[in-house]
């Protein structure tokens, strides 16, 4: 697992919670990874045009490095945004950083490397005025929709969306989005049960909705935020190989049989058992993207048998397990994805 810088660059008058949110999520990351004995994968840095800028509620931020023109590892470049006044008149240091994305950034993004360029809420507008954007698809804060789109006329501009992915290209909209955005690339590096552990600290639902053309069975029932429910599904993605019972579940819940069932049905609109079965047949999806033989995806998942995944996908998917069973390169893919919410 390679390390990732994440940048977030820091121009004057940055809304101080486009830098704190995303920050926090990486940082909570980082901690569960050491606690479980694992490697940390991200490390901040904070970048500006000067050493230290006012933040919108004037705070200072101090201590941010220089520019950068190279990486010398992966890196998230994160572009955070600024409220109305300063978007309408640009200060000298802001036109700085503007520049910077322009000559510097602009060709490492196109170099082929491992970086993502990353803009959270009105950041979209600064790559937008750098010329990065491109015929991509991208979203910013709603109220400045259109400001984007004239400012990247040849950009897909998707509005009411809580973020967009396209290839290498991240962007969210309105401030609290980027804790949304940072939750998603922490799933696709480190995995969806992580993520909803750092979704947990910091109090937040997981912002994922049935407009998702790629919605997760790890995600798509953990809209809440309830501790006992999250203890047993946490246990579940984490080990859905294991005998699970209700009883089992409800001990990992700390609660009674009677109460976890009530706790599944009104927060989680699923039964224990038909949610455990929705994990094992992702984890068994996963397995045959990967190319595993629909025999070892059973046994990699937690059924019993091939017949018992068949029986469980025609229940929930289409198709059979054998059709979806298409090699690929293990990794996180680079396709669009849209994710829906009101901003």
């Amino acid at each position: 697992m390679n390390r990732v810088d994440v940048a977030i660059a820091v121009p004057p008058r940055t809304l101080l919670l486009d830098v704190a949110g995303p920050a926090e999520a990486f940082r909570l990351a980082d901690a569960h990874l050491a606690a479980q004995g694992r490697p940390e994968r991200f490390r901040l840095r904070f970048v500006g045009p000067q050493a230290q800028a006012a933040s919108s509620v004037g705070l200072q931020v101090a201590g941010l490095e220089s520019l950068p023109t190279r990486f010398e590892v992966p890196t998230w470049l994160m572009v955070v945004g600024q409220p109305a006044a300063a978007l309408g008149r640009p200060d000298a240091a802001t036109l700085e950083t503007i520049d910077w994305l322009r000559r510097d950034i602009g060709p490492l993004m196109a170099s082929g490397d491992d970086h993502r360029l990353v803009g959270v809420c009105t950041g979209t507008l600064l790559l937008a005025r750098a010329g990065l954007l491109g015929g991509r698809r991208c979203t910013t804060h709603h109220a400045f929709i259109e400001m984007l789109r004239r400012l990247a006329p040849a950009a897909q501009v998707v509005d009411n969306r809580v973020f967009v992915l396209d290839g290498a290209l991240a962007t969210s909209a309105g401030v609290t989005a980027g804790i949304d955005l940072a939750l998603h690339l922490i799933a696709l590096a480190c995995g969806d049960a992580l993520a909803a552990r750092v979704a947990k600290d910091l109090v937040v639902y997981l912002r994922r909705t049935p407009n998702d053309p790629e919605l997760s069975p790890l995600l798509a029932h953990r809209h809440h935020i309830h501790p006992a429910l999250h203890r047993a599904q946490d246990a579940v993605c984490e080990r859905p190989g294991d005998d699970w019972t209700l009883a089992s579940l409800a001990e990992a819940a700390h609660v009674t049989t009677r109460h976890l069932l009530r706790l599944f049905a009104e927060h989680a609109a699923v039964s224990p058992m038909t949610y455990v079965e929705k994990i094992r047949l992702e984890r068994a999806r996963q397995a045959l993207s990967g190319g595993a033989s629909v025999t070892r995806a059973a046994q990699h998942a937690g059924f019993a048998s091939d017949l018992q995944l068949r029986r469980a996908w025609g229940r929930h998917l289409e198709g059979t397990p054998r059709t979806a069973r298409t090699p690929s390169q293990p990794g996180c893919q680079s396709g669009t994805r849209v994710v829906t919410r009101a901003t």
